[in-house]
């Protein structure tokens, strides 16, 4: 069994407010569930209104498969208008670990 995580830090658009925050957080993360079927949720830099870190997990018997998919991830985060990633960290788990 693998075990992928992904880090996505990312800078908001045009957010003047914790609400319109929520209100571009909240699709992106909906988005990534439906689309990926991923463990997603906002893991920090929640009290920051132009900030956001978006964890994501993925779980396989297929290494290259968790990567491929966290891949798409953050291909599909990277794309969106109005966020900016500023970084983007993954981390493998294996048998081995």
């Amino acid at each position: 069994m693998y075990v992928g995580v992904l880090e996505l830090d990312v800078l908001l658009g045009d957010v003047h407010s914790l609400k319109q925050k929520r209100a571009v957080v909240r699709p992106v993360v909906a988005e990534l569930r439906r689309r990926f079927e991923v463990a997603v949720a906002e893991a920090g830099n929640q009290d920051l209104h132009r900030r956001a870190l978006f964890g994501v997990a993925a779980v396989s018997g297929d290494a290259a498969h968790v990567r491929d998919v966290l891949d798409a991830c953050e291909r599909l985060v990277a794309a969106r208008p109005e966020l900016e990633l500023l970084s983007a960290r993954q981390r493998m788990l294996g048998p081995e670990d």
